[in-house]
């Protein structure tokens, strides 16, 4: 059964700022090319920005695609602007990022690394016209009460801001840019949207590429085996034995890409 849940968006972002508006941290700006009739949207995690998915993308655009790499609403600026941002606000500008490449390719992916392949599944609940979807280490799986109840202490305490997630990556050197402090408010709201999507993994039958870390300290591998168990539709997985949560720039990196551009390839063509 091809799912289309119904998942309330904004008619307008709930926040002042809207995607793809600057000034950007260097390294942070959107990415688009028009390489082809085919599309993917590439899409990055929470607190970090398009470096980390540059490569990927890229990688999509050597291969004749058209590609959007957009920074979500809060990122690849500064902290301050996350703060006041939620999951309607990322998932609205997805929504958005999605309707325009589409409209212009005969086919269209969605590829995304952490809460941006949250926000993949997320669109492919919506969207069954969708070829494929590729994730990245996606946040599915819905945390445990206990961590809630801790995040709501902290911002009852009084606590906006708690150390970053960002850079867990193996190889040595390399940094994604990411935030070095993460909104209390804004993590409960991504950690919402996770458990409004969870239950209707059934409902969709998108292909999916799933490139999973055996090492990850920002999101657990169970959240893989979680999507895996439950997802509705054909579901290749590849696991990922040299790398931390951003795979993208880690030492699979070159695995990840050959990957996606692959099963994106073989996604349109059948």
């Amino acid at each position: 059964m091809t799912g289309r849940y119904d998942c309330p968006v904004t008619a307008e972002p709930t926040t002042p700022q809207a995607y793809d508006t600057g000034p950007f941290m260097p390294g942070a700006e959107p990415f688009s090319s028009s390489n082809g009739p085919n599309g993917v949207l590439v899409l990055h995690g929470f607190t970090g920005n398009p470096a980390s998915m540059r490569p990927l993308a890229e990688a999509f655009a050597d291969a004749g695609w058209s590609v959007d790499l957009p920074v979500l609403p809060g990122h690849g600026t500064s902290v301050e602007d996350l703060l006041p941002t939620r999951w309607e606000d990322w998932s609205e500008a997805a929504e958005r990022a999605y309707t325009s490449l589409a409209a212009r390719c005969d086919r269209t992916i969605v590829a995304g690394l952490s809460m941006g392949g949250t926000l993949s599944i997320w669109l492919a609940g919506r969207h069954p016209e969708l070829s494929g979807v590729v994730v990245v280490n996606p946040l599915v799986e819905p945390p445990a009460d206990s961590f809630i109840e801790m995040l709501q202490a902290v911002v009852a305490g009084g606590m906006d801001l708690m150390p970053g997630i960002g850079d867990d990556i193996l190889k040595a050197g390399i940094s994604e840019r990411a935030y070095a402090e993460m909104p209390v408010e804004s993590l409960l709201s991504l950690m919402g949207g996770a458990a409004d999507l969870a239950p209707h993994l059934g409902e969709i039958d998108i292909p999916l590429l799933l490139l999973s870390s055996r090492v990850d300290h920002t999101v657990p591998p169970s959240s893989g085996d979680f999507l895996a168990e439950r997802y509705g539709g054909p579901i290749e997985r590849v696991f990922l034995e040299n790398s931390y949560h951003v795979a993208t720039l880690d030492n699979d990196a070159h695995e990840v890409e050959e990957r996606a551009v692959a099963f994106a390839l073989k996604a349109v063509s059948g």
